[in-house]
């Protein structure tokens, strides 16, 4: 902040969360209670639909509490001349860590094993020296590059630009998606939720995947196509999947997901409600600090492409 100037005035609401809150005064910022006095809303605890009743003209920067924010686009909540901000790569380690564990819980068959109540054998795959393919390397793919490190796994990376990732072997763009595909041992969904990702991976894309290859998602439900891979799953073209994220979601009683062996399924739980406000506090914090000094903010939502 330039000297003499005032703290920017930052509404934090609807629910003023303690660690929020002090996030906001520890960078800087001055913590108001009429929205109406603020330049900047720091959203926690409401649903997009309630945003519109609090946002008016004086708002010029918003921090979203989410890192996937479809639903505030389908709330149409963003307007010309505000810079918005969400929290993308603020629970990244919490959840590559779910990644990991769905993918060792997934080729080493222990979600089926710790059911059993026979001694068998069986044979099991393994992340040692595998390749893995991530779609959509972002802060979750990142983590989970430095978490796959001491596997020796070889990472296939995909980002919108190409430009290559720390740790990963190689880096593609989107249209290398079908080598990626049918290099990987395993397939981490990584990718936003927007229009052109849904259905991402569909019946033509799983039947490029190895037969012991497992797909994992930990994004958003719709970059898969649930019909094509319950089909996928009963004929085992692929070796199973790893689900934190599914569409529709919740996952309804008696979906032909739930069925399936060779599915491992968590109820959208890859970041722990009590890792979430320390995750998001420390996102605030850095934001505010930035905003206050007339820096560039982290996680910017770029509008046009829908993240």
């Amino acid at each position: 902040m330039n000297p003499g100037a005032q703290p920017p005035k930052i509404y934090v609401g609807p629910q003023q969360n303690p660690q929020v809150l002090e996030a906001v005064k520890e960078a800087g910022g001055e913590v108001t209670d009429n929205v109406a006095d603020a330049e900047a809303l720091v959203w926690f605890g409401g649903s997009p639909k309630q945003f519109l009743e609090l946002d008016h003209d004086g708002i010029r920067w918003v921090q979203l509490p989410s890192a996937g924010i479809e639903s505030w686009f389908a709330a149409e909540i963003f307007r010309p001349g505000k810079v918005y901000t969400c929290a993308a790569g603020s629970y990244a380690d919490t959840v590559a860590e779910h990644a990991l564990a769905l993918m060792l819980a997934g080729l080493r068959h222990l979600h089926t094993l710790a059911g059993e109540r026979t001694w068998t054998r069986v044979q099991s795959g393994t992340l040692l020296e595998s390749t893995v393919g991530i779609v959509g390397c972002g802060g979750i793919g990142r983590a989970l590059i430095r978490m796959l490190a001491p596997f020796g796994a070889r990472v296939l990376a995909i980002t919108r630009s190409g430009t290559p990732i720390p740790g990963a072997a190689q880096t593609f763009t989107p249209d290398r998606l079908d080598d990626v595909l049918i290099e990987s041992d395993v397939v981490v969904i990584g990718a936003p939720a927007t229009a052109d990702t849904r259905h991402l991976i569909g019946a033509r894309e799983l039947g490029l995947m190895r037969s012991h290859a497992w797909l994992i998602n930990i994004a958003r439900g719709s970059l898969v196509d649930s019909d094509a891979l319950v089909e996928a799953l009963r004929s085992g073209s692929i070796g199973g999947a790893g689900l934190d994220v599914t569409d529709p979601e919740p996952l309804p009683d008696g979906h032909p997901l739930w069925d399936a062996p060779n599915a491992l399924i968590t109820p959208h739980s890859a970041n722990p409600s009590q890792l979430l406000i320390p995750g998001l506090a420390a996102r605030v914090r850095e934001n505010v600090a930035r905003y206050a000094a007339g820096e560039e903010l982290v996680g910017l939502v770029d509008v046009a492409r829908g993240y």
